[in-house]
C-alpha cells in the first residue's frame, strides 16, 4: 500500500485492526526501519498474529482491546503514529477458525462476537427482539429487502426453541426468501448474517467514533488509510472525510466562521481505491474492498 509507505525513518505505525498480522507483516518485512502497534479486541486471533509476527521482534507491540478505546486513551507521552491503518473486514480466520457462527456454511455455535469477553452473542440478540425489531435491523444493518419476511421467519421458529446455531440459522433464513432469490448468485442468508454481526459488534455505531478518534491521534502530516467491504461502512467513512476536508466546519446557523477556515484533511484518494481484476482472482474475499486515504493538516482542537 504506496500511500503508507514510511517518508523517514524511525516512523511508527497502526495498525488498528490486526487480524493474523497480515498487513502487518508486509510492511514491516518490507521496511526494516518501521516499528507497528497492533490492535485487536480478539484474543485469540491477536495471539495467532503474535507467532506470525514474532520473527519481528520488538518493532511490533500488541494490545488487546478495541482500537477505538486505545486511540481514545492514547497516552500524551506516546509518539504519535505516522500512519494508521484500518481494515474493516472481516478475518477469515473468523469464518474458517473461529467457530463462533460467523459463516452460514458451517455448523457452528450462534456467537458472533469478536471480544467474546463483552455484550451478548447474536442468538441471544434473536431471542431478545421483537420481529419489527428483527427486521429493521437486517434492513438497516444490510438492505436486506426481504428483512421483513425473514424476521417474521424467525420469531415464528423460535416459538418452538431457541436459535442456537449458524447453520439453524442459515436453513431458515432459506426457506424464508422467495425461490427467485435462493438461485441467486449470492446465498440468501449472505445479509442476514451480515446485518447481525454488524450489530453484535456494533460495528457501524462505532466507527465514525474510531475514525474521529484515529485523526485526533495521528501525528500532522500523517496518513489514515481505511478499507472498507460494504456500502454502508463506505458511506460512513466518505461522510467523515468529506467533513473533515471542509474549509469551515462551522453550524450552518453561525454567523460569522469561527474554526479557522482551514481543512484538516486532504484527499491522497479523492475515489475509492478498488482491486484489480488480477488481485481479485488472486484473492476473492477482496472482491468488495475500498480503499480510501487522507492526509492529516492540522489538530482540530489547535485549529487557528
Amino acid at each position: 500500500m504506496r500511500s503508507l509507505a514510511p517518508r523517514k525513518a524511525g516512523e511508527l505505525m497502526v495498525d488498528a485492526t490486526l487480524g493474523e498480522g497480515g498487513h502487518s507483516f508486509a510492511f514491516l518485512d518490507r521496511y526494516p526501519d518501521l516499528r507497528i502497534i497492533g490492535i485487536d479486541a480478539d484474543r485469540a486471533i491477536q495471539e495467532v498474529a503474535r507467532r506470525r509476527l514474532n520473527v519481528f521482534g520488538d518493532r511490533i507491540c500488541f494490545y488487546n482491546r478495541w482500537s477505538q478505546d486505545f486511540f481514545a486513551d492514547f497516552p500524551q507521552t506516546m509518539k504519535r503514529p505516522d500512519s494508521i491503518l484500518i481494515d474493516l473486514g472481516v478475518s477469515s480466520y473468523h469464518y474458517e477458525k473461529g467457530e463462533r457462527g460467523f459463516s452460514f456454511r458451517k455448523d457452528e455455535a450462534l456467537d458472533m462476537r469478536i471480544d467474546v469477553e463483552r455484550g451478548i452473542g447474536a442468538a441471544e440478540l434473536l431471542k431478545r427482539l421483537s420481529e419489527r425489531e428483527l427486521a429493521d435491523l437486517i434492513y438497516r444493518n444490510a438492505e436486506e429487502r426481504y428483512s421483513r419476511r425473514i424476521a417474521r421467519a424467525i420469531v415464528e421458529a423460535r416459538s418452538f426453541g431457541a436459535i442456537n446455531s449458524s447453520a439453524a440459522l442459515a436453513e431458515l433464513v432459506v426457506r424464508a426468501a422467495p425461490p427467485a432469490y435462493r438461485r441467486g448468485r449470492r446465498h440468501p442468508a449472505t445479509k442476514t448474517f451480515q446485518a447481525l454481526r454488524i450489530a453484535v459488534n456494533g460495528e457501524l455505531s462505532r466507527l465514525d467514533e474510531l475514525l474521529c478518534a484515529a485523526l485526533k491521534v495521528l501525528e500532522v502530516g500523517g496518513r489514515l488509510a481505511v478499507i472498507s467491504f460494504h456500502s454502508l461502512e463506505d458511506r460512513v467513512v466518505k461522510n467523515c472525510f468529506r467533513e473533515k476536508n471542509r474549509n469551515c466546519t462551522c453550524p450552518p446557523e453561525a454567523p460569522i466562521c469561527n474554526c479557522g477556515g482551514r481543512r484538516a484533511v486532504r484527499y491522497l484518494t479523492r475515489k475509492p481505491v478498488v482491486p484489480s481484476e488480477d488481485e481479485i482472482k488472486g484473492n476473492p474475499p477482496s472482491r468488495g474492498a475500498k480503499l480510501r486515504v487522507v492526509e492529516k493538516l492540522l489538530d482540530e482542537d489547535k485549529r487557528v
